[in-house]
C-alpha cells in the first residue's frame, strides 16, 4: 500500500455531504472572529507585554503577517477544495495519505488542547465575575492540581462545565451553534470597543520608552525574550481563523465565502490586537502586567481608576473565551469526521445524526475527553503544543498550494493567491521563525505526540482507509 496516496478533488466534490448548508459571509467572519479574538486580548497580552515590553504591538503584527500569508493559502485551497476537513483534507490532495493523518493528529491536538487551555483562562475571569456578586467557588475546584504556585487546587470545575455546555449547543446543530456565536461576538466586540473608548485618554507615550527593551531575541532571566519571542505567544491568539475551513460542507456557495470568511476575520481581529495592545502599553508600565498575569486588562482600569468598567469587561472576557471555546470544539468535530470519513478512525467519529445533521457522536467524545482534560491537567505547560502543531500545518497547507500550482494547474480555483510562490514562501518562513521561537520541552512534547499518531496510523488508519477499497 502507498502511504502516499492521494485524494483526488474531483472524488471530493462529488461526495454528497449529509451536513447542512447554511452558513453566509457574515457567519463565516463572525465564526473566525468567534476563535481568533479571546485568549489574545483577555489574556496573553499580560504576558506578551513581559515578553517584549511596548513593541507587543510590534510582535502581534508579525503574527498576524504569518498568520496573513498562510490565510491566503488556505483561502485558495478552500475554493479549490471546499470539503470538510481543513489543513487534513488539503495535505490530502497535495501530499499523499500518511502526511494527511499527520496533519490530522496535529489539528486535534490544536482543537482539543487549544480549548482545554482556554477553558482554564476562561475560568479564571468566570470566578472573579461572581466574586463580585458574593458568589464564591471554592478554591480547590477553582483550578487543576498545580496551575498556581502555593495555592492548593484539585480540579476546575468551571472550566470543566463551560466545555460540557458549549458541546451541548455544537451537537445540537449548526444553526444554534452559529446563532450562539454571533451573538456572543457581538456583545464581546462592544465590549472592547467601549474598552477602547474610555481608556485611550489615559496613554501616557513615555510608557512606550524603551519601545523594545529586550531587542528582537534575547534571554532574559534564563527565558527567551523580545519581539519573536512575544510573537510566538501572540501567535496562539490567531489561530482560530483555519477553523473556517472546516465549515466547507455547511457553507453556502464555499468556494467564493471561505475565503471572504478566512481574511475578514484576520484583518479585524489584527486592528483591534494592535489597538488593544498599544493602549494597554500606553496607559501602564508593561512591568506591573506581572501582578495581573490573569487579567492584565484590569490592571489598566485600576491605573484609571473605572472600577465601574471592570465587571463589564469581565463578562466580554468569559463570552469572548467563550466563543473561543465553542468554534475550536465545532472543528475539532469536523476534523474527526473528515478523518472517519476517510477510514482514517473508527467509524463511530463519523457518524452524522439524522435529525441534527451534525457528527453528534464524535462531539461528545472530543467534548468529554477535552472537559476532563480542562478540569484535572495543568495546562500551563503543554498550550505552546498548540502553536507548534498548528504551524506545522500551516507550512504545509503553503507549501501546498505551490505543489498543486505545479502539478494541478487545470484545476478550478475560485480564489488565487496572490504572488504564487512568493506568498507560501514567506509563509513558510515566518511560520519557521515563530517556531525558532519555542523552547526545546515543546518540540520533544511534539515528537512524543506525533509518535503516538504514527502508531495509530500504522496500527489502525492504514489498514481501514477507504483508498485500500478505490
Amino acid at each position: 500500500m502507498d502511504l502516499f496516496r492521494k485524494k483526488e478533488i474531483s472524488v471530493l466534490l462529488a461526495h454528497q455531504s449529509p451536513l447542512k448548508r447554511t452558513l453566509h459571509t457574515w457567519d463565516l467572519i463572525f465564526l473566525g472572529i468567534g476563535d481568533i479574538i479571546g485568549t489574545g486580548i483577555f489574556v496573553l497580552t499580560g504576558k506578551g507585554a513581559l515578553t517584549t515590553g511596548p513593541s507587543l504591538s510590534l510582535s502581534f503584527f508579525i503574527a498576524a503577517v504569518c498568520c496573513g500569508f498562510a490565510g491566503l493559502c488556505y483561502a485558495e485551497f478552500a475554493s479549490m477544495a471546499p470539503v470538510s476537513g481543513s489543513a487534513y483534507t488539503y495535505s490530502y490532495i497535495s501530499f499523499g495519505e500518511i502526511v494527511a493523518f499527520i496533519i490530522g493528529w496535529d489539528l486535534i491536538l490544536e482543537y482539543a488542547l487549544g480549548a482545554a487551555t482556554v477553558a482554564a483562562g476562561w475560568s479564571g475571569y468566570f470566578v472573579n465575575f461572581l466574586s463580585g456578586f458574593g458568589i464564591h467557588i471554592p478554591t480547590v475546584l477553582s483550578a487543576a492540581p498545580g496551575t498556581t504556585a502555593g495555592v492548593t487546587t484539585y480540579f476546575n470545575l468551571p472550566g470543566f462545565l463551560i466545555i460540557l455546555l458549549i458541546t451541548t449547543v455544537v451537537a445540537m446543530g449548526i444553526n444554534q451553534t452559529k446563532h450562539v456565536n454571533d451573538t456572543m461576538i457581538i456583545i464581546k466586540l462592544a465590549v472592547i470597543v467601549l474598552f477602547l473608548a474610555f481608556t485611550v485618554w489615559y496613554i501616557k507615550v513615555g510608557n512606550w520608552r524603551p519601545f523594545t527593551p529586550y531587542g528582537w531575541y534575547s534571554f532574559h532571566n534564563g527565558t527567551a525574550a523580545g519581539v519573536i519571542p512575544a510573537a510566538s505567544i501572540c501567535f496562539f491568539s490567531f489561530i482560530g481563523f483555519d477553523s473556517v475551513s472546516s465549515s466547507a460542507e455547511e457553507t453556502i456557495n464555499p468556494s467564493k465565502t471561505l475565503p471572504k470568511g478566512i481574511m475578514y476575520s484576520l484583518c479585524i481581529a489584527t486592528v483591534l490586537y494592535i489597538l488593544m495592545s498599544l493602549t494597554m502599553t500606553g496607559v501602564v508600565k508593561y512591568t506591573i502586567f506581572a501582578k495581573y498575569l490573569d487579567a492584565p486588562i484590569l490592571a489598566v482600569l485600576h491605573a484609571t481608576g473605572q472600577g465601574w468598567l471592570s465587571m463589564i469587561v469581565s463578562l466580554g472576557a468569559i463570552l469572548g473565551m467563550t466563543t473561543v471555546i465553542l468554534v475550536q470544539i465545532y472543528g475539532q468535530s469536523r476534523i474527526t469526521y473528515s478523518m472517519s470519513r476517510d477510514g482514517l478512525l473508527p467509524e463511530f467519529f463519523g457518524h452524522v445524526s439524522l435529525r441534527r445533521q451534525t457528527p453528534y457522536k464524535g462531539t461528545w467524545f472530543f467534548g468529554i475527553i477535552t472537559s476532563i482534560a480542562a478540569g484535572f491537567i495543568n495546562l500551563n505547560i503543554l498550550s505552546e503544543l498548540v502553536n507548534i502543531g498548528t504551524l506545522t500545518a500551516f507550512i504545509l497547507v503553503s507549501a501546498g498550494v505551490m505543489w498543486m500550482r505545479r502539478s494541478h494547474p487545470e484545476i478550478h480555483r475560485g480564489f488565487k493567491a496572490p504572488g504564487v510562490p512568493v506568498t507560501p514562501l514567506i509563509a513558510i518562513a515566518f511560520c519557521m521563525l515563530l517556531i525558532a521561537g519555542l523552547n526545546w520541552e515543546t518540540w520533544l512534547r511534539f515528537v512524543i505526540w506525533l509518535a503516538i499518531g504514527l502508531c495509530i496510523y500504522f496500527g489502525y488508519a492504514r489498514k481501514h482507509s477507504k483508498m485500500n477499497d478505490e
